[in-house]
């Protein structure tokens, strides 16, 4: 029951701002949830939360975490943690849509590393070239690409040096040996902002959705030394294995089972020799230019060789 409580504290520090709530109420709520309704403490605490940001109309965003973790870049390898960062502004591009502020690249020493302010926190511009502290900041990630998101919550603070950005591409070739789960044709969240790919119907931050069917294949590469984690999106999966989104949805459809279309891509790529260049994000490579190399058991191989994809 302790940490029914100590979740329930910690909720209420995130409120306490906003509602008038008592770690009681919260407590009671969350206790419901894991005890008559055997709900785990994590989804019971998830669906608290939204309860009271309905109820005091905010964005999940708008909580913030009160962030005391400096990261570099490179070490941004999983979504939704509350982060500082110091970086320099690499580029900025224009906005495609109304509710996103600015977005753009920014890195480090490490290597870069998209972000996103979003219009209704009314930050204060980043500009390009200018170092700057980001404090509470969210990270997300989108096919295997890791990002920043600002907030209302977040501390902009301009610092009067420079960095050195580092480059954060990589080259690997070797064996694909493996596909990963998750691969093939997928769902993902349809609410602006969010990318996440759906599990049985539900996103982790909106709950039950109609998803977007997308592609991707989350692979190992293996050069006989060392394996690398590899992801394909959308336009790298179509490339590789010549199943384009629109085909791979009739195969599903036809088959009323989504597995037949990763079954299919491992026909395809399983065993054969690729190199593969990209930035590295988190612990994946993400291919951005993919060649077919070498030769494998199939003596036909040889006559693809070095062919672009």
């Amino acid at each position: 029951m302790s940490d029914v409580h100590d979740t329930a504290e910690s909720v209420y520090e995130q409120f306490s701002d906003h509602l008038d709530v008592t770690v009681d109420d919260i407590e009671g709520r969350l206790d419901r949830l894991v005890s008559d309704y055997k709900v785990p403490l994590s989804e019971a605490r998830r669906s608290v939360e939204n309860h009271y940001l309905d109820e005091a109309g905010l964005d999940r965003d708008d909580l913030g975490r009160g962030s005391d973790t400096d990261v570099e870049v490179a070490d941004i390898d999983e979504p939704e943690q509350w982060v500082n960062v110091t970086v320099k502004v690499v580029d900025l591009w224009d906005a495609r849509s109304d509710a996103v502020g600015q977005v753009g690249l920014v890195g480090d020493e490490t290597g870069t590393i998209k972000f996103t302010a979003w219009a209704k926190s009314d930050l204060p511009a980043l500009e390009d070239g200018r170092v700057y502290r980001l404090e509470n900041v969210v990270t997300d990630e989108y096919q295997g690409r890791y990002s920043i998101k600002l907030n209302s919550t977040t501390t902009i603070t301009e610092l009067d040096e420079d960095i050195e950005v580092g480059d954060d591409e990589s080259e690997i070739e070797g064996a694909l040996v493996d596909i990963q789960s998750g691969s093939g044709l997928i769902k993902r969240c349809p609410v602006e902002g969010c990318t996440r790919v759906l599990q049985n119907g539900r996103c982790s931050e909106h709950g039950e959705v109609d998803g977007e069917f997308d592609l991707r294949i989350k692979a190992v590469l293996d050069d006989g030394t060392d394996v690398q984690e590899v992801i394909f999106d959308r336009e790298a999966t179509e490339g590789l294995t010549g199943i384009e989104l629109e085909s791979a949805k009739d195969m599903a459809k036809d088959a009323l089972d989504t597995t037949v279309v990763v079954d299919e891509m491992a026909e395809t790529v399983l065993g054969r020799y690729y190199r593969i260049r990209g930035p590295t994000m988190g612990r994946y490579v993400l291919a951005n230019d993919v060649e077919k190399v070498g030769a494998d058991a199939d003596p036909e191989a040889v006559l693809i060789k070095a062919r672009s994809i």
